[in-house]
């Protein structure tokens, strides 16, 4: 069975004992050894609060023990938040506004943004992604970010901006506009999400991956339509505004930015 080692919006397939394609939560993601029965959102709880949690906690660090596959996809992760902030730099207006980080992981983004002077408030499925971030930002002196274990469609309230990265990969592809309708409930002016893309090129070598065997179980992984997450984000009231496109060997990643 395919094995796709993940956090979010990159594939990364697993051939013998290292990973040889990505398309990310993280995306980054993974069909495992799991019953099929077994639900989503069970499954990516369970995995990342013990050895997904291991792994890409090492991923999202400045940790030198990772191989070729995970330094790769740490590289494309940090490309993903690097653009991010930086539309959020352009604007120019973050400082005070209020920011809801969904699948925040180890807090890569969310604690740079309250660095930036935002209002986080930051959640994942994981209490040990959730409680690591936190303690990174206690770690850094950050006061103004609070992070909480909570699944998606549970988080409540209203943010000026709402971000959701590499955390679809997560979601099978009949429940992605149902997702995204529910990011843009939360927010008064924009959503930022990430996605791994359904092309036929990724799907291709999402197939191709199928013939080798992982090591160890994980996630199930789900590229998206492009144009259905638009389309779910027009029903909504949104617009894109700015879009971008990060891929590198072993991470594929689109980023859409839309307001109101």
């Amino acid at each position: 069975m395919t094995k796709f080692y993940s956090t979010a919006t990159t594939l990364l397939l697993l051939a013998s004992s290292c990973s040889a394609f990505v398309p990310s939560k993280p995306f980054v993601a993974i069909e495992s050894k799991l019953n099929s029965a077994v639900d989503d959102k069970t499954e990516v709880r369970e995995y990342f609060n013990t050895e997904g949690f291991n792994r890409w906690n090492k991923i999202y660090s400045e940790s030198d023990d990772v191989n070729s596959v995970q330094l790769d996809i740490r590289t494309g992760h940090d490309q993903t938040i690097q653009k991010v902030l930086n539309w959020l730099s352009a604007d120019g207006d973050i400082k005070g506004k209020t920011v809801c980080d969904c699948g925040c992981g180890v807090g890569s983004l969310a604690i740079p943004v309250a660095s930036m002077g935002a209002k986080v408030s930051a959640s994942d499925i994981s209490d040990s992604m959730a409680n690591e971030a936190g303690r990174r930002a206690k770690e850094m002196g950050i006061k103004n970010a609070k992070f909480y274990t909570s699944d998606l469609e549970s988080v409540t309230g209203n943010y000026d901006t709402v971000t959701c990265i590499d955390v679809a990969i997560h979601y099978p592809s009949e429940k992605m506009a149902e997702m995204v309708e529910h990011l843009c409930s939360l927010s008064n002016r924009r959503v930022i999400i990430s996605f791994a893309p359904k092309t036929w090129y990724y799907v291709l070598l999402k197939k191709i991956g199928e013939l080798f065997p992982g090591p160890s179980k994980t996630t199930r992984a789900y590229l998206h339509e492009e144009e259905i997450v638009r389309n779910a984000l027009s029903k909504a009231g949104f617009t894109v505004a700015r879009e971008e496109m990060t891929a590198t060997n072993f991470y594929f990643s689109r980023l859409l930015e839309a307001t109101k």
